[in-house]
Order: structure tokens, then sequence, then C-alpha cells
């Protein structure tokens, strides 16, 4: 009777995983990234970009996560290219040229339709760290 009920649990975890190994949620994306999204990703490592800024809250703390960043009310496609294209006081003017900021922007974009930030922005500690119970 035992060895019944494990090999039903065993034939139970291989469909349950053939089911969602091959019915896997791409999320919200539109297939994959073009050659403009990869360009600039390239522009997002090449800058190092993710020392200061997180994606999906993993980055560094000294600017703020802009995996949603082009859907944020307030904020989006215009926002952004002004913001990589001058600088600010704590982020430097890269002195990108015009296909590499569109790029990037469009990288931002693409990773905004991706998901969400599982790291919510008050749960950032002073050092860096974040507090999973926020």
């Amino acid at each position: 009777m035992i060895v019944r009920i494990w090999i039903g649990f065993v034939i139970v975890f291989f469909a349950y995983s053939l089911l969602i190994y091959f019915q896997a949620d791409d999320g919200n994306l539109e297939g994959k990234p073009d050659a403009v999204v990869l360009d600039g990703w390239h522009t997002w490592q090449s800058k190092n970009c993710q020392a200061c800024h997180q994606l999906y809250g993993l980055g560094g703390y000294m600017g703020p996560d802009l995996t949603n960043i082009a859907s944020a009310p307030g904020k989006g496609q215009v926002y952004m290219d002004v913001f990589i294209r001058k600088g600010t006081a704590k982020m430097p003017d890269f002195h990108l040229n015009d296909s590499e900021i569109s790029h990037l922007v469009r990288f931002l974009v693409w990773v905004d339709k991706s998901g969400k930030s599982r790291v919510p922005g008050g749960a950032v500690n002073w050092s860096g760290s974040y507090s999973l119970d926020h």
C-alpha cells in the first residue's frame, strides 16, 4: 500500500514538473530582446550602472531601483533620457551619445515589462541591506 502511494507521488511529481517546464510563463515580455535592447544592456554593463542602481532589487544602493522606472507615475522615457543625458548632483554625466542613450532607455523599458522590483524602497536600510519583514 505504501509503495503504491510513493509511486503515485513520483508520477504526480514528474507530471507536474513536465507541466511547469512546458507551460512556463515568460512574464510580460513580448519575446526576446532585440538588438537595440541588447545594445542598451551592453551600455548598462560597460558604464557599470549596477554599481549604483538596482534591477529587481539587485545592485548598488546609491541610486534608485530602475526596474519599473519606465512605467512609474511621473517618470517614463523622457524622464530617463534627461537624467541619463544631463546627470545629477549624485549621478555623473557619462557623455553618452544619442544612440547609446536611446538604447539604454529601450533596455530599461524592456526590463520594466519583465516584472516588478522585489525590494520596496522603504525596506532598504542606510547600510545597503534590506529588511525582509518590511
